[in-house]
């Protein structure tokens, strides 16, 4: 590659580090002209087609589509919640468990958010978990930060394990069949791909052992220095002991369960096991500083007040129990529609919408619109419309004030989507060069030699940050990662864990789940200020796994 073709590889990642992060043009503004940008100098420099730059564009925009979709589902469940009162019986619940603030972060953020995560992934713990921190009297710029840094580990085994068994079982495939070296490396090994998939796994949850389960410290570290009232490390170190119980509670229990049943369902009931653990902790007072960290006063006040003019208005608030009913819905379906024993999951998949071959192009792309978490979401919104009693004006005011709150994300993720189906799809090009990830990551493995598993994870989280998708990140640089390994004659199973690592911390920062949780919570214009909060937990979280990975090679 040339200068110019370095710098084409580069400029999705350019282009948006510089127009959200350095230049603070807000992502409705920066991800159109990123989107440009990419296009022309991919066009220019790269040499790929206007027809195939066109289908991937349009590809993008239904990618984008399905995103909104959940989007906007999170959001008119967030507005149905509010307008209903159940926000404030929630939040009163909470404070019940503990007054204290880390221990919120820690239950909502990290526990909640990785139950979520398990059962649908797709950014939906961000985009539920901030708002519930508002709710509980947290300010929007750290309810997004923190939302975002706790979904990081559980997205290993994210929508039902969909990152590894989706995203590294078909990215070790190449035209619907196993890579000639990945099937030779399983037939000396005596193993299945799924067998070599559910290992990875297990690898995935011994190292995060030893870095995902320093996330709940991290959370309370960030906001008491960052966001809290004295702004003070001290503040949140108070709490390690019970931070670290709830790291390990869920570490343990989702690697437990990963070695005993496989990748689909660690996220889900390490989420749920630890949850139960640190709610009786929680009530307890085991673990915690005798003096708890209430959030500032004149917050508590603004919210005490709002809840009581909302009293006011409505004389039958939910209880606390009928205020949970919407979320226990959306958990059930979530998990009853993705476990393959039941025929729920078939059924919703029954129904595309397939466009083969885009522009005549070999881009194809579909769309499962019942099997996406918004229709369980928008499912879920017209049970709690009757259950809540809710009149039509309260019906049509909550759907419009959800909608226009959707203008924002509509052009960012729009123009974002298509831009990272560009970079992707730059394969298909008259340079004579591969795909612009492809180029990159061989550039880097050639120059880095036996120090790659160092540097393996900030590829995988490089494609998450690009693709806004661990699984994409995981299909799209597993097949290079297993051949790196193997180059540098190192266990592929070590790095291809590596890469997923990568991929999770790459989430913290990727462009749309940062505008989607942004959105829930109306933060527009400001994403860039979140991804500049989030990055250093995710250099953390790279790393820290690649550190361990380089011990764990040279033990072996």
């Amino acid at each position: 590659m040339d200068i110019l073709q370095w710098i084409t590889a580069l400029m999705p990642v350019l282009s948006v580090f510089i127009f959200l992060v350095i230049l603070r043009i807000p992502a409705a503004k920066a991800m159109p002209i990123s989107f440009l940008v990419t296009a022309v100098f991919a066009f220019l420099f790269w040499e790929v087609s206007f027809q195939q730059i066109a289908a991937s564009s349009l590809e993008g925009v239904i990618v984008a589509f399905s995103i909104l979709y959940i989007v906007f589902g999170a959001i008119l469940l967030l507005n149905t919640l509010k307008n209903s009162g159940a926000m404030d019986s929630i939040r009163t619940g909470f404070m019940n468990i503990s007054p204290d603030a880390r221990v919120q972060i820690i239950i909502v953020a990290w526990l909640f958010g990785a139950f979520i995560e398990g059962a649908a992934g797709f950014g939906t713990p961000a985009a539920i978990g901030a708002p519930l921190l508002v709710a509980l009297g947290f300010a929007p710029l750290p309810a997004v930060v923190l939302a975002l840094v706790a979904d990081s580990a559980p997205v290993t085994f994210g929508a039902v394990g969909t990152p590894m068994i989706v995203g590294i079982g078909q990215g070790l495939q190449t035209e619907g069949e196993i890579a000639l070296n990945v099937a030779a490396y399983l037939q000396n090994e005596q193993l299945t791909l799924m067998d070599h998939v559910a290992n990875v796994a297990v690898q995935v949850a011994w190292i995060d052992l030893f870095v995902g389960s320093f996330i709940p410290l991290l959370l309370v570290l960030m906001y008491t220095k960052f966001f809290g009232k004295n702004k003070s490390w001290k503040d949140g170190l108070a709490i390690w002991k019970f931070a670290l119980f709830a790291g390990f509670s869920f570490s343990l229990s989702s690697l437990s369960v990963a070695i005993l049943l496989g990748p689909e369902f660690p996220s889900i009931m390490g989420g749920f096991i630890g949850l139960i653990l640190v709610i009786l902790a929680a009530k307890k007072q085991l673990f915690l500083p005798k003096v708890p960290y209430v959030l500032d006063s004149h917050e508590i006040e603004n919210k005490d007040s709002d809840s009581t003019h909302q009293q006011e208005e409505r004389a039958n608030q939910p209880s606390l129990l009928m205020a949970w009913v919407p979320y226990l819905i959306v958990l059930i379906l979530l998990v009853i529609t993705r476990i393959e024993i039941f025929p729920f999951k078939e059924w919703l998949l029954y129904y595309k919408i397939t466009w083969t071959n885009i522009l005549g192009t070999e881009i194809s792309t579909k769309l499962e619109p019942l099997y996406l978490p918004g229709t369980i979401f928008i499912f879920t919104v017209l049970i709690s419309f009757v259950m809540y009693n809710f009149t039509r004006k309260q019906v049509f005011s909550t759907i419009n004030t959800s909608l226009s709150t959707m203008v924002g994300s509509l052009i960012a993720l729009g123009t974002a989507v298509p831009m990272v189906r560009i970079f992707i799809n730059s394969g298909v090009n008259e340079s004579g060069l591969n795909s612009m990830p492809i180029e990159l990551a061989n550039s880097a493995a050639e120059t880095l030699g036996q120090s790659w598993p160092l540097f393996a994870p900030f590829v995988g989280a490089l494609g998450s940050f690009i693709s806004g998708s661990a699984t994409f990140s995981n299909m799209m640089f597993s097949l290079f990662q297993f051949s790196a390994a193997e180059q540098i004659g190192s266990n592929p199973d070590i790095v291809l864990s590596l890469q997923a690592l990568g991929a999770n911390g790459g989430n913290m920062i990727c462009i749309l789940n940062v505008v989607a949780a942004a959105s829930v919570v109306n933060l527009y214009g400001k994403e860039g200020t979140i991804i500049r909060y989030t990055m250093v937990p995710m250099l953390y979280y790279c790393l820290l796994s690649g550190v361990i990975g380089l011990i764990v090679l040279a033990v072996l």
